[in-house]
């Protein structure tokens, strides 16, 4: 709710062409009423439902106010999206029969576990972390978030990296792990696996883009690992972590998506061979550039620091029944990946905003920031300095919800 308001205010100056405000904004609200469905559901059908909901107006945000390729972009997002969610419905399915006809969440996490027989629980897991893999999107099912992130309109990146992207991981928090505990121990290491070489892999994806907003899509694809890999620690530590690494990503690159669609109205590129010097001819920008990157490679005291840090330190000592060899492996894999998330932010920086303008730029006096984002970014900008200050105001709320989702391991 609170990043669609700044949305809308954004939007105020920002309409994508082709200009049809009406349509845009049913959209966004229709967005919102998909995700706010998906988050406080109680019951896996509509939990379904809502999670699907958000499918149609992100296809039509991407393929009629996107750029180039977007047509391409919107039906990839569209197919893989609906590859997991058909085997997360399969999956829901399979609960229903097999753990007490019932889909209230809350009484499957009571039942499930002793009527579904071990075997079966793998399998019913690996369809739900299918569904919500495709989603967050971990590696190697992240194909389709730098497509759409590229191609999508400014508040389409924004939402989709603030907000969709934590669909998934909150399935696995809310819905795989309490309901199959048992399940979830035998999948942990993989899905801790994935997580790392999607830190890894994000980070040097990162290094090799030319574009802009596609090495900000690549950077999400590191940090959700991050989050990731505190989940699969099944420790109410790493899940702790995992939830501030959803919100800080969810402020942090959305204001990064923010600058970056500022700056493509303003210079009609996004090539960062072609910026440059950006703090001499919108100086206020370049340093909210700046400030986001300096967040989002973990700086101490602010948001980024308390989603990345902690969840390395989790996989130190994750769950009883997980080897604490490999994910004390998995916890200096992922620490060599903040040295790689400061050299690529570090890079973007000075290409974009250091040196002098481009000679195509040079003579064109180019607008500073106007009221509208003024308004949209300081409200992200202060929570991100809030929560990296005061990070006990995210934890104390969360810790009973992820005690609770880990009653079945004997955490709480």
């Amino acid at each position: 709710m609170f990043v669609c308001v700044l949305v809308v205010v954004y939007s105020w100056s920002h309409f994508p062409e082709p200009h049809n405000p009406k349509a845009f904004l049913i959209l966004v609200l229709v967005l919102e009423t998909g995700m706010n469905g998906t988050f406080v559901a109680q019951d896996l059908i509509l939990f379904f439902v809502f999670f699907e909901v958000v499918l149609l107006p992100m296809y039509f945000m991407i393929g009629v106010w996107g750029g180039e390729q977007r047509q391409y972009a919107a039906i990839k997002f569209f197919l893989f999206t609906l590859f997991g969610s058909a085997l997360m419905i399969l999956s829901f399915l399979a609960l229903f029969f097999q753990g007490g006809q019932t889909f209230a969440i809350q009484e499957l996490v009571a039942v499930a576990s002793d009527n579904i027989p071990r075997s079966t629980q793998l399998l019913i897991f690996g369809g739900l972390f299918m569904g919500f893999a495709i989603k967050v999107p971990m590696f190697p099912f992240h194909t389709w978030l730098p497509d759409a992130h590229t191609q999508a309109p400014t508040q389409g990146s924004v939402i989709l990296a603030a907000i969709l992207l934590k669909l998934g991981t909150y399935g696995f928090v809310r819905i795989a792990i309490p309901i199959l505990p048992e399940a979830a121990r035998v999948w942990a290491p993989w899905i801790g696996g994935l997580a790392v070489i999607g830190i890894i892999y994000g980070a040097l994806g990162c290094l090799a883009q030319s574009d802009m907003k596609r090495l900000i899509a690549f950077s999400s694809v590191a940090h959700m690992g991050y989050v990731m890999l505190g989940i699969a620690t099944l420790t109410d530590f790493g899940i702790n972590a995992a939830v501030f690494g959803m919100v800080a990503h969810g402020l942090i690159t959305g204001m990064l998506f923010f600058v970056a669609g500022s700056i493509k109205d303003r210079f009609h590129t996004l090539e960062l061979s072609r910026l440059g010097g950006l703090l001499l001819q919108a100086p206020r920008m370049g340093w909210v550039l700046g400030f986001c990157a300096m967040a989002s490679l973990g700086l101490p005291g602010l948001a980024g620091f308390w989603g990345e840090f902690p969840a390395i330190l989790a996989a130190y000592n994750p769950a009883p029944g997980l080897s604490q060899e490999l994910f004390r492996g998995y916890m200096v894999v992922a620490a060599i990946g903040t040295v790689f998330a400061a050299g690529y932010l570090l890079w973007m920086l000075q290409r974009a905003a250091f040196g002098t303008p481009d000679k195509e730029f040079a003579d064109h006096p180019i607008p500073d920031m106007r009221w509208p984002e003024y308004l949209a970014w300081a409200p992200m900008l202060v929570l991100i300095v809030v929560l990296g200050l005061f990070p006990g105001l995210l934890f104390d709320l969360t810790d009973d919800a992820v005690g609770t989702a880990l009653a079945a391991f004997g955490a709480g």
